[in-house]
C-alpha cells in the first residue's frame, strides 16, 4: 500500500528531480510534486512524495525529518490522507 509524505520548509531553489532523488534512496517513489507559485513558477517551499510502501515511507520520514537540505532544516511527516 502506498503512503503520502509532506515535506515542509524546502529551499526555494530545490528542483522536483532533487526532491525525488532524495527519497528514492529509501524506496520506490511513485510520484513527486513540488508545489510552485502559479504566477512566478518559484517553489512555495513544500511538496509531496508518494512512496510505494508504508514501511519505506516510515524509514524516509525518520531519516529525513529535521535534517538540513541546502542549509534549511526540513520537516518531513506522513499525511493523514494516503
Amino acid at each position: 500500500m502506498s503512503c503520502k509524505i509532506i515535506i515542509l520548509n524546502l529551499p526555494r531553489d530545490l528542483t522536483e528531480d532533487e526532491l525525488k532523488t532524495l527519497f528514492e534512496s529509501y524506496g520506490e517513489v511513485i510520484s513527486c510534486d513540488l508545489i510552485l507559485d502559479k504566477s512566478t513558477g518559484v517553489s512555495k517551499g513544500f511538496g509531496f512524495i508518494i512512496m510505494g510502501l508504508v514501511s519505506q515511507a516510515d524509514i524516509a520520514v525518520k531519516a529525513l525529518h529535521q535534517t538540513r537540505l541546502k542549509k534549511q532544516k526540513i520537516r518531513v511527516k506522513l499525511t493523514t490522507q494516503n
